[in-house]
């Protein structure tokens, strides 16, 4: 693959890899108002599709990113790009360690409790759950903005 279509690639999934991450920020202040049982609803029935569809794509950001870094040793941008790779890496750290658990948690509860014990672990888990994924979103901004950054620093000025 050319550098060019490797730092398309590579710049694309971390772009997509971003989405969930805003989409989770911007709903942050209105879901930490909803009720417990509202919370618990809207939480186990909207992200189906999170883990399914974006998993994969920060993972395969990830492993682009790091392809990238090695494509990129010796150039200018390498610092930056390998930078870059490594916030997307930790962002996905930060995911494992913070959220996952919950994940887990909430849906061990919900297999095997009662609803008012689910509203229990939902209420107990809900701010390790949300400022987890902000966590997980910054440090992916910040890894998607050096990508976009190493770009730059390999573009002959004007």
């Amino acid at each position: 693959m050319s550098l060019r279509a490797l730092r398309f690639v590579t710049l694309l999934l971390a772009a997509l890899g971003l989405t969930m991450g805003a989409a989770h920020g911007l709903e942050l202040v209105p879901k930490l108002q909803y009720d417990d049982r509202l919370y618990l609803e809207v939480t186990r029935s909207l992200y189906r599709f999170y883990g399914l569809v974006g998993g994969p794509i920060q993972l395969a950001a990830f492993v682009a990113a790091g392809f990238l870094s090695f494509r990129v040793r010796g150039r200018p941008s390498f610092r930056l790009t390998l930078a870059g790779a490594l916030c997307l890496g930790l962002s996905l750290g930060v995911w494992l360690a913070w959220v996952q658990p919950v994940n887990a948690a909430w849906g061990q509860v919900l297999a095997t409790g009662t609803e008012a014990e689910a509203l229990n672990a939902y209420a107990r888990l809900r701010d390790r759950w949300e400022y987890g994924h902000v966590a997980a979103f910054v440090a992916w901004l910040a890894g998607v903005s050096l990508l976009l950054l190493s770009v730059l620093k390999d573009t002959p000025g004007e």
